[in-house]
C-alpha cells in the first residue's frame, strides 16, 4: 500500500501468544483447554450451590455467587480465542474484534475489583457490626452494591477501550500477547504515547488502588475487633470466615497492580504473557477451590448436594 492515507489505518492485529513454542501446540491447547472446562465447571458449582441451598443465603454467599459467575465470565474473553489460535495456528484479530476483547476484559476485570471491596465490606459488617449486619446488608444493599460493581465495569471498559481506540495505529501489527491487553497494543500505537501512558496509568491506579484502599481499610477494622475478641475460639472463626477472600484479594491485586501500574517501557513480551496468565487464567481456576476448601458451609452444601444426587439404598 503506497498510499499514504492507507498505512496509517490498522484494520487487523495479530496475537503472538505462544507461538514462539512451536513444538508446544499441542501441549499447551492440552492444558489450557482442562484449565478453562474446570474453571467453568468448578464456579458454576458454586453459582449452583448458592442458588439452590438454604443454607447459603447471606450476603457472603450472594457476592460469592457473583463472583463465580463473573470468574466465568472474565476467563470467557481470553481463554476460547487462544485456543481456537493454538489449535488453528490463525492468530488474526479484526481491530473491532480486539476492542471488544479488550472492553470485556476490562470490564470485568474492573466489576470484579469493586465486588472483592463489596465483599470486604460485607466481612467488616458481620464482624465489627454483627447486631446491625442484616441492616446494613439488607438485600436491598447487596443489590445496590453489585449494581455499582456492574456500572463502574463498563464505565472502566469503556473509557480505556475508546481511548485507546482513538489513537492512532500505522505500522507493526503484532501484539506480543495472546490476548488483547492495554500494555502490548500501546506499544504500537505510533508517535509518543508518555501522556496517555500516564492517563491509563493514573486511571489504572485510581480503579485499582480506590477498592484496594477500601479492602485494607475494611480489614484494618476487622484485624483490630478480632484481636479484642476474649475467646481464642471465636478470633479462629472470625478469621476463618475472611481468609479466603483475603487469599484471592491478594492474588488478583498483587498481579494486577503489578501489571498495570508501571510505565510502558518497563513492559517485556517475554514475561509479561505469563503474568497475564496468572490473573486470567489462574485466579479463576483458584476462586472456587479456595472459596470451597476454607469454607464450612460450602463443604457442608456440597455433601448435601452429592447426597442428594445419590440414588437411594433399596
Amino acid at each position: 500500500s503506497g498510499m499514504s492515507t492507507n498505512s496509517s489505518v490498522v484494520t487487523e492485529f495479530i496475537l503472538v501468544g505462544f507461538s514462539h513454542l512451536a513444538n508446544l501446540q499441542g501441549w499447551l491447547f492440552t492444558f489450557f483447554l482442562a484449565v478453562y472446562l474446570l474453571t467453568v465447571a468448578g464456579n458454576l458449582l458454586i453459582v449452583l450451590l448458592v442458588s439452590t441451598d438454604s443454607a447459603l443465603q447471606s450476603p457472603m454467599y450472594f457476592f460469592l455467587r457473583m463472583l463465580s459467575a463473573l470468574e466465568i465470565s472474565y476467563t470467557s474473553v481470553t481463554m476460547p480465542l487462544l485456543l481456537h489460535h493454538l489449535l488453528t495456528g490463525q492468530r488474526r484479530i479484526p481491530r473491532s474484534g480486539c476492542a471488544l476483547q479488550m472492553f470485556f476484559f476490562l470490564f470485568f476485570g474492573a466489576t470484579e475489583c469493586c465486588l472483592l471491596a463489596a465483599m470486604a465490606y460485607d466481612r467488616y459488617a458481620a464482624i465489627c457490626k454483627p447486631l446491625r449486619y442484616t441492616l446494613l446488608l439488607s438485600p436491598r444493599v447487596c443489590l445496590q452494591l453489585a449494581g455499582l460493581a456492574w456500572a463502574c465495569g463498563a464505565m472502566v471498559g469503556l473509557g480505556h477501550t475508546s481511548f485507546i481506540f482513538s489513537l492512532p495505529f500505522c505500522g507493526p501489527n503484532a501484539i506480543p500477547h495472546f490476548f488483547c491487553e492495554i500494555q502490548p497494543i500501546l506499544q504500537l500505537v505510533c508517535g509518543d504515547t508518555s501522556l496517555n501512558e500516564l492517563q491509563i496509568i493514573l486511571a489504572a491506579a485510581l480503579i485499582i488502588l480506590c477498592p484496594f484502599g477500601l479492602i485494607l481499610g475494611s480489614y484494618g477494622h476487622i484485624l483490630a475487633t478480632i484481636f479484642r475478641m476474649p475467646s481464642v475460639a471465636g478470633r479462629r472463626k472470625a478469621f476463618s470466615t475472611c481468609s479466603s477472600h483475603l487469599l484471592v484479594v491478594s492474588l488478583f491485586y498483587g498481579t494486577a497492580i503489578f501489571i498495570y501500574i508501571r510505565p510502558k517501557a518497563s513492559y517485556n513480551p517475554a514475561t509479561d504473557p505469563v503474568l497475564s496468565l496468572f490473573y486470567a487464567v489462574v485466579t479463576p481456576i483458584l476462586n472456587p477451590i479456595i472459596y470451597s476448601l476454607r469454607n464450612a458451609d460450602v463443604k457442608a452444601a456440597l455433601r448435601r448436594t452429592f447426597q442428594k444426587m445419590k440414588p437411594a439404598d433399596t
